[in-house]
């Protein structure tokens, strides 16, 4: 008897006033779900969906602790009764598993695969899922996640994108933010493409792109990063 391989759901969700990507997977068969990158904002729109859906949420997944939006996380958890996953280097005493790379989750016979990829900041990490990668503020489509706050490193995140690259070509990118108006891309594409590490750039072309950003900072990191240090269970008060 041949072995038939469950579905892996997809799906894209997008917070317009951060710029921000949520997505949702779930297997098929399972009903096993789990949310990446959750906004504060967005908890009734994303909790009605898994509902509507008929799926049980199994891990909120955050990327790192982001300066520019409060997760939904908590309120997620009281809700469904999830597990909040970060990697270690967060230290949140509020999430259930602080994890590593390397370390596997399941949706059904589904594997999350943890990737580590500071640079951004030190706690940066990317879901990789059969063919798709979830990459969060590490890579986004034709650019790459800033490198000058939260214990940010610019040599690092060179390494990490590097790391991103060395996945097949036609692994799907998925990002947790675009400014631009693009959904998704592949690997294959940002290794050609991407402005600021594609296309064979040496470690001195990237740093001297990056040090020359000038980035203003993200309004709201003086109450997302508090925020988002208590799984999102406090206000923008």
């Amino acid at each position: 008897m041949s072995h038939c391989r469950t579905t892996l759901n997809i799906r894209q969700l997008f917070d317009y006033e951060t710029w921000t990507y949520t997505y949702l997977l779930w297997d098929d068969v399972t009903k096993e779900a789990a949310i990446i990158d959750t906004v504060r904002e967005q908890y009734d729109r994303d909790l009605q969906l898994i509902q509507q859906l008929g799926l049980t949420l199994k891990y909120t997944l955050d990327t790192h602790i982001h300066a520019d939006h409060i997760t939904a996380n908590g309120l997620l958890r009281d809700a469904t009764g999830c597990e909040i996953i970060i990697h270690k280097n967060a230290a949140i005493s509020c999430a259930d598993h602080l994890v590593d790379d390397g370390q596997k989750l399941y949706l059904g016979e589904h594997a999350i695969e943890v990737m580590y990829t500071p640079g951004h900041t030190n706690m940066d990490i990317c879901f990789k899922i059969d063919h798709a990668v979830f990459t969060g503020d590490t890579l986004l489509v034709r650019d790459c996640g800033r490198t000058d706050f939260q214990l940010g490193d610019t040599e690092a995140m060179y390494h990490s994108l590097h790391r991103l690259f060395a996945l097949p070509d036609e692994t799907m990118v998925y990002p947790g933010h675009d400014y631009k108006g693009f959904s998704c891309s592949t690997i294959g594409e940002e290794k050609r493409f991407n402005t600021r590490a594609g296309n064979g750039k040496s470690f001195a072309e990237f740093k001297q792109i990056m040090d020359a950003l000038n980035l203003p900072k993200p309004k709201r990191i003086d109450i997302a990063v508090p925020g988002n240090l208590v799984c999102g269970k406090m206000g923008y008060e």
